[in-house]
């Protein structure tokens, strides 16, 4: 069974999930948001195809672990996705995964353009190594 690592995000969320050991995060696509209905209906489509048993979903703390609008709004959404996919949910600190993703896609010398376009989906690898790292 793997695990899924979920950057929710206001127009996207990025999705990786983990090596079948759960060793180590892949990252696997952004979902362009549309509706709730249209989201829930490809995550669980991931779900499937990727046999997943448990999902880590990236909760933003503010840097001294307070969490604002921001990290409520992702509290309520795991609240839901709990509810509708009927699977474990993780609420798992993300301060500086998308900033480490940046630097990781800047290092890489990836233009501004294609940094956009990924950036979701490093952030959610992040998110989900940092939690499989801890869990060993």
């Amino acid at each position: 069974m793997r695990k899924m690592g979920l950057d929710y995000g206001d127009k996207t969320i990025g999705i990786a999930v983990s090596d079948e050991l759960g060793w180590t995060a892949q990252g696997i696509e952004v979902i362009k948001r549309k509706s709730k209905k249209e989201d829930f209906s490809r995550l669980q489509a991931i779900i499937k195809e990727y046999d997943i048993d448990e999902i880590v979903l990236g909760l933003p703390k503010n840097m001294d672990g307070s969490i604002g609008e921001r990290g409520q709004l992702c509290i309520q959404y795991g609240e839901t996705l709990k509810k509708v996919l009927e699977l474990p949910i993780h609420m798992w600190d993300e301060r500086l995964t998308t900033v480490s993703a940046e630097r990781t896609l800047l290092e890489a010398n990836m233009s501004r353009k294609k940094r956009k376009q990924v950036i979701d989906k490093m952030a959610a690898v992040f998110i989900l190594q940092s939690y499989l790292d801890a869990k060993k």
